[in-house]
């Protein structure tokens, strides 16, 4: 589905100087939400925030920070159970009088607060209770709608603040999807190389060389990536930021979102609620990298060793219903060319979906 179906994003005046925006300011590490004041002083955003939170995560972390920017100026909270065009307009109005929007829970908070920020052209800090995806850090945020997901330009946080302590606590799953978000960078860039020698599609080198390292970095590492430990919550956190970075380099998600992606956003139409993002995009990066020649036992491999699903099974779905992903791919971001939309045939994607099971 084209973003442009769905307006949730305000027109920006057309401006002929192309900016790259990066988080100025990045925290990450034990009980650290206290660092919020300092880092509002810091990049001198204001005294009203406007904090952006679900009843679960707000008890978790958003009472702490919703505290820690009461004694320096005053916090009005918004909670959002979900996101949609609806809960976004009615943020909005509420943060009118803000200074600057902060944004304490998963990926739906992090990316209503990153629109609300973006339509109001206010900044906004991430504070995330999970690492379940790079969302956390690019400019990137992600609509459900009736005909599937929108992923939306907007803008990257300004700061990060990630208290690994409270991600630790997040059901391992999350993490594990996380992970696979990042591994899926590989294929990713395999899809922009070949979009570039097929069909001329500009490509930064600088974001392509971050992207790869940042995978290549948790595929080797992948036996430390254990439940509820610190150090495991700091090494994949500080992934996703490098992920993000590279997003915003580039200038989109390419360095990040290739047919893997394609075949997650597939998936949540045909099967909605089965497959966390990650998840179903860590699956497509194994069979991603099958069809581009490479070592795609070895990102299975690793997968395997952080907890996340390498089968249909695994996600407990039916092999037919991936294989009617893959098809469905091609039709996913047409504009977006990646090793999906080289002719896979319904003969080829059962072939594909059985490799997953062998040995």
């Amino acid at each position: 589905m084209s973003p442009d179906a769905i307006k949730v994003l305000k027109e920006k005046v057309f401006d002929k100087s192309k900016w790259m925006q990066l988080p100025r300011d990045v925290v990450i590490g034990h009980d650290v939400l206290g660092q919020v004041v300092p880092v509002c002083e810091d990049l001198k955003l204001g005294k009203s925030a406007f904090l952006i939170s679900g009843k679960s995560t707000m008890e978790r972390a958003g009472r702490a920070v919703q505290e820690y920017l009461s004694r320096s100026g005053s916090v009005q909270v918004f909670i959002a159970e979900e996101i949609s065009p609806a809960i976004i307009k009615e943020a909005e109005e509420a943060a009118q009088g803000a200074d600057f929007v902060v944004g304490v829970g998963g990926g739906r908070v992090i990316d209503t607060a990153k629109i609300v920020s973006y339509n109001l052209d206010r900044q906004f800090i991430s504070v995330p209770t999970a690492a379940s995806h790079d969302g956390i850090a690019s400019a990137r945020a992600s609509v459900p709608t009736s005909e599937g997901n929108v992923s939306l330009e907007a803008h990257p946080p300004a700061a990060i603040i990630a208290d690994t302590g409270v991600i630790a606590l997040a059901p391992h799953r999350l993490l594990a999807a996380g992970c696979a978000d990042v591994i899926s960078n590989y294929t990713a860039i395999l899809d922009w190389e070949l979009a570039h020698r097929i069909r001329g599609e500009p490509m930064s080198e600088y974001a392509i060389a971050l992207s790869k390292m940042t995978a290549e970095i948790l595929v080797k590492n992948a036996d430390i990536i254990k439940p509820h430990q610190e150090e495991s919550a700091w090494f994949v956190t500080k992934a996703l930021v490098s992920s993000g970075v590279a997003m915003s380099i580039a200038g989109s998600s390419r360095p990040a979102s290739g047919g893997e992606h394609k075949f997650s956003h597939a998936l949540d139409l045909i099967a909605p609620g089965k497959a966390l993002h990650g998840e179903s995009c860590g699956i497509g990066t194994i069979i991603s990298m099958y069809l581009h020649g490479g070592d795609w036992r070895g990102i299975r491999t690793s997968l395997k060793k952080i907890g996340a699903p390498t089968t249909p099974a695994d996600l407990g779905i039916s092999d037919e219903i991936a294989v009617e992903a893959l098809l469905m791919a091609k039709t996913i971001r047409p504009e977006r060319f990646t090793i999906f939309d080289t002719g896979i045939t319904k003969e080829s994607a059962q072939r594909l979906v059985s490799m997953l099971y062998s040995e």
